[in-house]
């Protein structure tokens, strides 16, 4: 048994497969069963009873050897995924959790700890980042806090939550400025000046935002940890390449294109902004848009015959409460960075392997 692990020992794996040592060892340096140190005892090793399992029903599991023939990489990870259409954080559903659910809550379901108060006693730091965008000042904060930490603070799970609270604390802090310690939400609403009744928005925002499909964020993110990075510097070498993150890239393009749409009703939106996802939705539902903004939504709906994608309801709620021009990646920069300091405290925890192939294909050596 795995004890909902997921994993299992080396004589379990042996009985339950009916072979050899020597065989268990090739199918995991052949990439059919990933393996990884036995937290309790890093001189052993455990076993996916899941690849087990399906070695056992006869499946050979080809995508894992082409994908790392490719280069690609196959992560373990217990935060996110997608059952029937509708996203789940830890088994949770994101849309139900949203409904009331602070970004301080979700970052302790994401991080594994729900039983902690990590949020509870930190302070505002004196010697805050207060120039340039909200952008360069969490990039900023998070390469000090890698800077102080340095490499592998510690690996007691206590400690490890503790490093992610500071960290998200003190990005919160830039991006929203000093001030009383409330809710995340309410802090960056106070920095936006916004009025307090709808600051509800903002933290749904957040906590939609929070984790999403595989991206190349959480693969750099989960690696960084893997090689032994702090919390703060896993998180941003995971936010360095948001950019290319599919949330990030659409809801850009949407903020554009409200921006253009407001003006011109000809204006459509070539990225395809409409999805079954359900997050969109859920956050415009609990906005009332002014007619323009109302129009806005209800052509792209038209056309593509379908709900509103969360980056457009992004787009569409920042113009609502006429937050500033970038607002609706500025919470996504922030609802991930939360998932992604889940996604390095999972790395560090499980130590789920992440491999990769490399191939020269240069000039042969000595040829020059």
């Amino acid at each position: 048994m795995d004890g909902g692990t997921g994993w299992i020992g080396r004589a379990d794996a042996l009985a339950r497969l009916g072979v050899k040592t020597q065989t268990l060892y090739a199918y995991v340096s052949r990439g059919r069963i990933t393996a990884r140190p036995d937290p309790a005892d890093p001189r052993r090793s455990q076993y996916a009873s899941s690849d087990i399992e399906r070695l056992i029903r006869g499946e050979t599991a080809p995508h894992v050897e082409k994908a790392a023939a490719r280069g690609e990489a196959e992560l373990l990870t217990s935060l996110g995924a997608e059952a029937d259409g509708r996203p789940h954080y830890r088994g949770h559903d994101v849309v139900t959790l949203a409904e009331t659910a602070t970004l301080e809550q979700t970052a302790r379901l994401l991080w594994g700890a729900e039983g902690l108060q990590p949020f509870a006693e930190l302070r505002p730091r004196v010697d805050l980042f207060t120039a340039g965008t909200i952008r360069s000042r969490v990039f900023a904060t998070l390469a000090r806090r890698a800077g102080e930490a340095g490499p592998r603070a510690g690996d007691d799970p206590a400690a490890m939550v503790a490093e992610a609270a500071v960290a998200l604390n003190e990005a919160v802090d830039a991006a929203s400025g000093p001030g009383p310690r409330s809710h995340f939400h309410q802090r960056l609403a106070r920095g936006w000046k916004m009025v307090e009744r709808d600051a509800h928005l903002l933290r749904r925002a957040l906590v939609l935002c929070a984790d999403g499909r595989m991206s190349a964020a959480i693969l750099a993110t989960r690696t960084a940890a893997s090689g032994g990075a702090c919390m703060a510097g896993a998180a941003l070498a995971g936010l360095t390449t948001l950019g290319t993150a599919e949330l990030m890239r659409r809801t850009q393009a949407a903020t554009a294109f409200v921006v253009a749409a407001r003006r011109d009703p000809q204006t459509r939106l070539d990225d395809g902004a409409s999805t079954d996802d359900p997050r969109g939705p859920s956050l415009l539902a609990a906005l009332s848009l002014p007619a323009d903004l109302e129009a806005v939504r209800r052509r792209v709906e038209d056309d593509s015959g379908r709900a509103a994608d969360l980056p457009l309801a992004l787009a569409l709620t920042a113009r609502a409460l006429d937050l500033p021009r970038e607002a609706a990646v500025d919470l996504v920069l922030i609802g991930r960075l939360t998932g992604l300091l889940g996604h390095a405290l999972d790395q560090r925890r499980s130590g789920s392997p992440i491999r990769a192939r490399v191939r020269y294909v240069g000039p042969r050596p000595g040829a020059n």
